[in-house]
């Protein structure tokens, strides 16, 4: 009598990514290896939002991704109302598109609500439900200036703090930045009103956490249940992936971390708890500065330096580059070459100096 062949029944091994795997992964999917011919609107969509706390780095977001990217493109889009400027992702102002504004918005009310907790204490007496009665009913009326909604909301609670009564007003809305506010060449102070008014409907459908842990696999995977996490700034989402986990595919990194991913993309930096995959351990002190004072540029997927654009009246436009490491002659000049584009497109200056130094936060 012939044995019976053992058959094994241990799971595959799981797939481990180095830095450089995720790091080209992520780029690839952020496209930022390559531009690409995608449209503004639909990188706002696929990118699920462009993080905006001050008003250009969206539209350098977009040139550093897509192909003839103009800033009028963007801006039209903001004058259109196809996408507006609210506060959502980690409670931070980014662009979103209008109907992102309606249905993941509300996602991330917890992430808000987080915020208003840190003003408790100097909103002791406060009715927070009148406060958002009376600030609807005021935005709704015509878009108003934060300090406007504050002189309004002390009329009610004079004792109250009075940055604290901004904050939740803040906090308890959805509350966009109209225009002519992040429009291109344009200036305007911050006026707000109800997303619900500025876009003249309201959410269609029930808002799906599910579905944004797939668009943002798509967008930043792969990535774990804490990239995720940091990403949208809300906490709990592990049950979310372990719902998602039969239509996923895993990883996991050099540090044993599980990582899910779409199974058709089997294979920045705000969006990632770990991001060695794009910034090198010892410059993760300098992660962020890109968002205020100075861009980002990338070398071979990683962080390698800081640019800063100053366009002087009646003279040349000035790009300064801060090598966070010594830039080869080759990649300073494939750095002129996007310096160029950059001033061609960006700004109306008739020529333009590059300059490159040493990093020193001039911001600071």
């Amino acid at each position: 009598m012939a044995a019976k062949k053992k058959t094994s029944t241990a799971p595959a091994p799981v797939p481990v990514l180095t830095p450089r795997a995720l790091g080209r992964a992520t780029l690839e999917r952020q496209h930022l290896l390559r531009r690409t011919a995608m449209s503004a609107r639909d990188a706002v969509t696929h990118l699920v939002g462009l993080q905006a706390q001050n008003t250009k780095p969206p539209y350098y977001q977009l040139l550093a991704r897509l192909q003839g990217f103009r800033p009028a493109e963007l801006s039209a889009l903001m004058e259109s109302r196809e996408v507006v400027r609210i506060p959502s992702l980690r409670s931070t102002i980014h662009t979103h598109t209008a109907e992102d504004a309606l249905t993941l918005r509300p996602l991330m009310q917890p992430a808000l609500d987080r915020e208003l907790t840190m003003f408790r204490k100097r909103l002791q007496g406060v009715d927070l439900e009148r406060v958002r009665e009376l600030s609807r009913a005021y935005v709704e009326e015509a878009p108003r200036a934060p300090k406007e909604i504050r002189a309004l909301l002390l009329t009610e609670w004079p004792e109250a703090d009075p940055l604290a009564l901004t904050i939740a007003a803040r906090c308890l809305l959805p509350l966009v930045q109209v225009t002519p506010r992040g429009l291109w060449g344009e200036s305007g102070g911050v006026a707000l009103t109800t997303v619900e008014r500025w876009l003249g409907r309201t959410e269609e459908e029930a808002p799906d956490i599910e579905a944004a842990a797939l668009r943002y696999l798509g967008a930043f995977g792969p990535a774990s249940v804490k990239d995720m996490q940091t990403w949208a700034g809300l906490t709990r989402l592990k049950e979310v992936f372990e719902r998602l986990r039969p239509r996923l595919v895993t990883f996991r990194d050099e540090h044993g971390t599980e990582l899910f991913d779409l199974p058709e993309f089997d294979n920045v930096l705000l969006g990632h708890a770990d991001r060695t995959r794009v910034i090198p351990a010892h410059l993760k002190g300098l992660n962020g500065v890109g968002n205020q004072n100075y861009g980002s540029v990338l070398v071979d997927g990683f962080f390698a330096a800081v640019w800063r654009l100053d366009t002087p009246r009646d003279a040349p436009a000035v790009v300064t580059v801060q090598e966070l490491r010594p830039l080869t002659a080759a990649e300073r000049e494939a750095l002129s070459e996007e310096a160029a584009g950059l001033v061609a497109t960006m700004t109306r200056a008739a020529g333009h100096d590059l300059r490159f130094a040493t990093f020193v936060d001039l911001g600071r």
